[in-house]
């Protein structure tokens, strides 16, 4: 956590332990999803990579510093293992190049993205090991446990390791100033996890947006039902989450305690020494792997997974398009190639292969040697429709005589890397006549997918795929 030194924490209003002494309020979901149980052992092993990597560059992973880019290194190649789409910002600052790391788990309504973010960098006097690694570690576990865990998500989750939060927020900061108004406004949430194991912890829940009232009341009512006492703590804009909140984003997260002293009322309320700070070594070489409190780790850790898990299916007032909407762009391709990808030149204008409407259409195949072409959009489905469909109509013509498939044209879905092919249909019973094919895609709720038409031809005598007034629509 950045350091702050006047005056040092706000806590208010204490939890109680009263039967019916919170009420959560605002926006919160109005049932909680069911709470994982975090790998408290998962989490320990990445903290002591942490510990390992600063020991092995200089005894730190402060920005600029070859632990810093080591650790992204390492959080980076777990999450592309589980599947995450990962993203690197390079910014600079006074202390030299720094990183943020950005993964996306693929699906969800992207309209409404739900974020959970963690400062991955020390200071230079010691490898930073609560502050912070625990907040990274636990994200990253809660992360790898979502991608392991074969769940859909509603909205679409994000997670984040920002580099030089203790230079000023300086990463952070660099990815909202860099991101379009547009991206800004499909967050619903961010929530920061900062310092979640100290040794001489107590439970602080961020009370200092009022936009996030019903993220902060949904994160209160878990500890409240673990019977773990909590405050609210007004953190002034010492974490990252200051800069969602200075864009109008509903924001939260939790703290559990860094230079200040626990006082004795505290004590009797969380345990731990009366008069010591919550974290002895906050900001010093002492933060190693020793310097953890791992009751708090583990109770943290499963309330960061319950929140992720609760807010992948908030309900932000998702709406369907209307029935009908074609959710594809330039779908008859009369405006040329915009909103496709894919091989440059299938879709022509060319008059020797008519357009089913218009003149423009795809005209893949044809060459009458060894080729592939496709072409290609990506789409998201709804998480709350209840049926999807893809619609489009070809004609076929070949040179090729007999039984046998030489050159074929595959409809595709692609998803999380993973090709699903539709219908094929090859030089083997061809049509000159537009025929309408339809395939549901249902099965790709909540999750943003990959349409594509993907042809081979071989090396001799030509086949014809002709593709037009092509359709994704949901209900």
């Amino acid at each position: 956590m950045r350091s702050f030194r006047t005056p040092a924490l706000s806590a208010v209003a204490a939890g109680a332990l009263v039967a019916g002494a919170l009420v959560a309020v605002g926006t919160a979901p109005a049932a909680a999803a069911p709470s994982p149980d975090l790998s408290i052992t998962n989490v320990t092993a990445h903290l002591q990579q942490l510990q390992s990597i600063a020991t092995a560059n200089g005894g730190n992973r402060a920005t600029g510093r070859p632990g810093y880019k080591a650790s992204l290194d390492w959080v980076k190649a777990k999450l592309d293992a589980a599947g995450y789409t990962t993203q690197v910002q390079q910014f600079s600052t006074s202390s030299g190049t720094s990183y943020n790391l950005v993964a996306d788990w693929p699906g969800g309504d992207a309209e409404h993205v739900v974020m959970t973010g963690a400062h991955l960098d020390s200071v230079s006097a010691g490898p930073g090991i609560n502050d912070n690694g625990t907040g990274s570690a636990a994200i990253l576990e809660a992360a790898l446990a979502w991608a392991a865990s074969g769940n859909t998500a509603k909205n679409h989750l994000r997670f984040a390791w920002w580099g030089a939060e203790e230079q000023g927020l300086l990463g952070s900061n660099h990815y909202m100033r860099n991101l379009s108004t547009a991206d800004k406004d499909r967050i619903d949430l961010y929530m920061n996890y900062d310092m979640v194991g100290s040794p001489n912890p107590g439970y602080f829940v961020y009370d200092d947006n009022p936009v996030g009232n019903g993220a902060r009341d949904a994160m209160t009512a878990y500890y409240t039902s673990k019977g773990i006492p909590w405050e609210y703590i007004d953190v002034q804009g010492r974490s990252d989450h200051a800069s969602f909140r200075s864009y109008g984003i509903a924001t939260t997260g939790m703290y559990s305690g860094g230079e200040t002293t626990k006082t004795s009322a505290q004590a009797s309320k969380w345990g731990g020494t009366a008069g010591q700070a919550f974290d002895p070594c906050y900001h010093r070489s002492c933060d190693t792997i020793s310097n953890i409190n791992t009751t708090a780790l583990d109770r943290n850790l499963d309330m960061i997974g319950h929140m992720v898990w609760l807010y992948a299916d908030k309900d932000f007032g998702t709406t369907l398009p209307p029935t009908g909407t074609n959710l594809l762009a330039n779908p008859g391709f009369e405006s040329g190639a915009t909103g496709w990808g894919g091989t440059s030149g299938p879709i022509t204008s060319n008059s020797s292969r008519p357009a089913r409407t218009g003149t423009w259409k795809a005209w893949l195949g044809g060459n009458g040697s060894t080729s592939s072409e496709n072409v290609s959009q990506q789409v998201t489905i709804p998480a709350n429709a209840t049926a999807a469909s893809l619609g489009y109509w070809i004609r076929t013509d070949t040179a090729e005589s007999g039984s046998t498939a030489y050159d074929t044209l595959k409809v595709q879905v692609v998803s999380g890397g993973t090709a699903t092919t539709l219908k094929t249909f090859s030089n083997v019973g061809t049509s000159a006549t537009y025929t309408q094919f339809s395939h549901s895609l249902l099965a790709y709720r909540g999750k943003t997918v990959t349409v594509r038409f993907l042809m081979n031809e071989d090396a001799s005598l030509q086949t014809s795929f002709v593709l037009d007034d092509a359709s994704v629509t949901t209900s």
